[in-house]
């Protein structure tokens, strides 16, 4: 699976409540959680964010309260990847709960600008920075979270097992 797009970069600690803040926490639809999405970080973020696009940031990322609302408003909003030095285990859980892929690459994080353009390949856990040439390494996912995440997430990947007589 491969994803490209543009990076929009953050610092550390960046915590679930400006990814979205808690006075949204009422709505569960992702398109309406998508439209604020970082605002209280970066109020431009959801006018420049195109499909595809990769969130890069520094340690710590989605610390905070373990809400599922941080993950499914960045995959809503139409974010491809976020790479991170680390992520909270929470977030790290609930982002991948709902299919949105993560990696954790402290050189990719440290050699990467805003504006930059990669691309990220997930089976090989391959970032390549075609902005300034420059290849990292991190750790690929393996099969079954390759498919969770082509599924959209754990509900759907279930479903499509128990479709599939378990398999």
């Amino acid at each position: 699976m491969r994803i490209r797009g543009k990076v929009h970069r953050y610092g550390a600690n960046v915590n679930t409540d400006v990814i979205v803040p808690a006075r949204y926490l009422n709505m569960w639809d992702a398109d309406e959680l998508a439209r604020h999405c970082m605002e209280d970080i970066d109020a431009g973020f959801v006018g420049r964010v195109e499909p595809g696009d990769i969130i890069v940031a520094d340690s710590n990322f989605g610390c905070g309260s373990s809400r599922e609302h941080a993950p499914l408003a960045i995959k809503a909003a139409g974010v491809g990847c976020v790479i991170a030095t680390s992520f909270a285990r929470i977030f790290y859980r609930n982002a991948l709960n709902i299919g949105l892929p993560i990696l954790e690459c402290a050189d990719a994080v440290e050699k990467t600008e805003a504006g930059d353009m990669i691309e990220v390949d997930l089976s090989a856990g391959e970032i390549l920075n075609t902005t300034r040439g420059l290849t990292f390494r991190a750790e690929p996912f393996p099969d079954f979270m390759l498919g969770l995440i082509e599924a959209g997430g754990l509900i759907e990947y279930t479903k499509r097992r128990i479709a599939a007589g378990g398999r």
